[in-house]
């Protein structure tokens, strides 16, 4: 099976070296299995034929029966383009085509009966057909079925090398029939049988050249079960052997330390969920296995205190714990944090980032050598070499998806026995992307917010109303309340964040000039307006973030470098410009920023008159609603896995054909499928299991275990 399909695709006929080239370059196309995984991103029906006089514009498609008329090049340069025409009974069409037309120009036959499909469009009252699909008639009623065809993604390189999707399809029709009999089944007979009887090889071949659309229905499902299937199989499987061979250090002991801070330093009662997540915790690092746990919670619902709980149970059983964020300003906020709920208790928290001066880097060095340091607050620092630890027995890593795999293998590797990993993030995933990044931890979630707080309210504001919100900008400073307002760019023309095409030509409104805006519009002595951005330097940066913590500011218009680490209760309004430009996550985790005290805060979300669908939907969902799983749903149907968490460091799998929003159902079920059988065969030595075995075996075979370090 697997040699066959690692056979490299110039040896397919129709292929060659050069064509196998642009396939590799273009589609990523290197051998038969890659080209077998090419699947079609659509279907269009080919039973129907149109008559020349059938033609309307508002067609989106027609297909055509007749002889094609002389083909000749016409024009000079730039406006060179090959033009012909097709007659059937009922009249003529032009045809024209602006690429590729030298290699057209050799392969088409005037004369001939040809198949024609393609977009009809009208021009000086006379319908033609832009670049449309040709085949000769003879050659057409050989195919493997005409009634249903595949349509491939293709590139402008490809297809003016001759490679569109129909000359694909016919690379995947003798593909198919050159694999008959060489591919053996992936699934157990019983999955099989629940998948309607779909084998493998009639699934590639349905797919590829379906007969019908029940049959194509069933071929599709079948694939994109076994590609979710496979993945899941391999994130439990990999759990239960990290559970099953990774020991971990068992902490027993719920002490002195924690029991002290639980009793005379809690700064608030814990909810039920943060109660649920720590008895959870607890259960996990005295198991005697590594804990491997993900906790989500949203913008303020006390992440950190659960994380702090953790760190002191480490503490009471002898061991150091480090915290890991992503950013030296959240490590700062982390640090800020710990410390002040730590105060006038005998335990040792230090912060090591990039910029800890030399002097205070080598005493904290030595010291969590020794184990003078119980907590170390830090940034990628942490994983430097010469961070060594005395007894390291528990890491928290704050937004994971920020990390890449091997930068957080550096850390854990930093113990003979591993330390416990806790994971905690403040982007709520949704259901199907925690399974697929995150199916072989134990998830927990903190589902509610800490008592007194009141829900943001969030509002939609036009520019036209930029009077009406700085009244209400005013009402809030006569309070005693502090106000943000973030722009998504820091001057005008500023390359770093977005660019006006990316706009759409609009003009977006940047901080150096709202800076000023506002500095006119709110004066001086009765207001005082700063301004935060990430290319001040980190001193600048602290000195401006004190001033508004102290109060002392009273506006501070910033970038989105405010939207984690900054928490300062008495501000009570986000303002965000441009909000339509801001993707969902990030505007739910800006108006995170405000609503951390006991007074009612608001979100304002000023756009320009002109939305587009998505941007409208964004706008939309932040309006109804607070919750951040439901929004964090409606930016993954949005904006798709990859760019929801960002495509380097997201840990997706590559998917061919299964997509993780519209087959969240049968991703549900994979994964329960999945469980059972491990339930009942975790080695999967049953003889009925030996395909499922060799085929993960194959998938795994020279992949890095990454996910011992979560």
């Amino acid at each position: 099976m697997h040699d066959v399909l690692a056979t490299p695709i110039e040896f397919l006929k129709g292929v060659g070296p050069q064509r196998a080239e642009l396939l590799r370059t273009e589609l990523n196309i290197a051998t038969y299995g890659d080209l077998l995984q090419h699947f079609p991103f659509r279907y269009v029906d080919r039973s129907r034929f149109h008559k020349v006089r059938e033609i309307a514009e508002d067609l989106p498609q027609a297909q055509l029966r007749g002889v094609l008329g002389a083909v000749r090049m016409v024009g000079e340069k730039q406006g060179r383009r090959l033009v012909s025409s097709l007659t059937d009974d009922s009249g003529t069409v032009e045809l024209v085509w602006f690429k590729g037309a030298r290699w057209l120009l050799g392969s088409l036959k005037p004369g001939q009966e040809y198949i024609l499909f393609g977009k009809p469009s009208s021009f000086n009252g006379r319908f033609n057909f832009a670049h449309p699909e040709l085949e000769l008639a003879a050659t057409w009623e050989q195919g493997l079925d005409a009634s249903l065809q595949p349509v491939y993604s293709t590139t402008e390189k490809l297809n003016a090398k001759g490679l569109g999707s129909r000359a694909i399809w016919k690379l995947q029709k003798t593909l198919i029939t050159q694999l008959t009999g060489q591919l053996p089944e992936t699934l157990s007979h019983e999955l099989v049988e629940w998948l309607n009887g779909v084998g493998r090889e009639q699934a590639h071949r349905q797919v590829h050249a379906p007969q019908d659309q029940d049959r194509l229905d069933a071929a599709i499902r079948r694939l994109k079960f076994e590609e979710l299937f496979f993945i899941q199989l391999q994130l439990l499987k990999q759990k239960l052997q990290l559970q099953q061979s990774l020991r971990g250090n068992v902490f027993t002991s719920v002490g002195e330390h924690f029991n002290r801070f639980y009793a005379e330093h809690l700064p608030f009662q814990l909810t039920g969920a943060q109660k649920r997540v720590v008895k959870e915790i607890r259960k996990d690092m005295g198991s005697g296995h590594q804990m491997n746990r993900l906790v989500q919670g949203d913008v303020g619902s006390g992440k950190t205190l659960v994380g702090l709980l953790s760190m002191l149970i480490a503490l009471d059983n002898g061991f150091q714990s480090a915290l890991m964020a992503p950013t030296e300003i959240l490590a700062q906020q982390h640090h800020a944090t710990i410390a002040r709920f730590l105060e006038g208790l005998p335990i040792q928290v230090r912060l090591l980032t990039g910029s800890t001066k030399t002097a205070d880097r080598k005493a904290i060095l030595t010291a969590l050598k020794m184990g003078a340091v119980h907590i170390v607050v830090g940034t990628h620092a942490l994983l430097e070499d010469r961070v060594q630890f005395n007894r390291l027995g528990l890491v928290v890593i704050d937004e994971q998806h920020r990390f890449g795999v091997a930068q957080r293998a550096r850390l854990w590797a930093k113990s003979e026995v591993p330390p416990h990993v806790l994971v905690m993030t403040a982007t709520p995933i949704p259901r199907t992307l925690a399974m697929t990044l995150y199916g072989d931890l134990d998830t927990s979630v903190i589902d509610e917010l800490p008592p007194g707080r009141k829900p943001i309210r969030t509002v939609h504001r036009y520019d036209s109303s930029r009077n009406a919100v700085f009244g209400f900008l005013e009402e809030e400073l006569a309070k005693g309340r502090q106000v943000y307002v973030v722009y998504p760019l820091i001057e005008e023309g500023d390359p770093e964040k977005v660019s006006r095409s990316a706009a759409g030509g609009k003009e977006l409104k940047d901080l150096t000039d709202g800076f000023e805006s506002l500095s006119r519009r709110f004066p001086l002595p009765k207001y005082a307006v700063s301004m935060l951005h990430g290319r001040m330097d980190q001193t600048t940066k602290d000195y401006e973030m004190a001033r508004f913590k102290k109060g002392e500011t009273n506006i501070l218009v910033a970038t989105t470098v405010i939207e984690v680490g900054v928490d300062v209760p008495n501000a009570s309004v986000m303002v965000i410009e441009n909000a339509e430009r801001f993707g969902l996550s990030q505007l739910h985790q800006l108006r995170g920023r405000v609503g951390r005290g006991a007074e009612q805060s608001f979100c304002i979300l000023m756009t320009d008159e002109r939305l587009g669908n998505d941007a409208r939907a964004r706008i939309e969902t932040m309006v109804r609603t607070n919750d951040g799983f439901e929004i964090a749903e409606t930016d993954l149907r949005l904006r798709g896995p990859g760019d929801l968490m960002g495509t380097q460091q997201s840990g997706l799998p590559e998917l061919h054909i299964a997509d993780l929003v519209a087959d969240a159902a049968l991703l549900q079920q994979a994964r329960q499928v999945a469980m059972r059988l491990l339930d009942k065969d975790p080695d999967l030595r049953d003889p009925g299991h030996a395909n499922i075995a060799a085929s993960l075996a194959e998938r795994v075979k020279g992949k890095p275990l990454w996910g011992r370090i979560s």
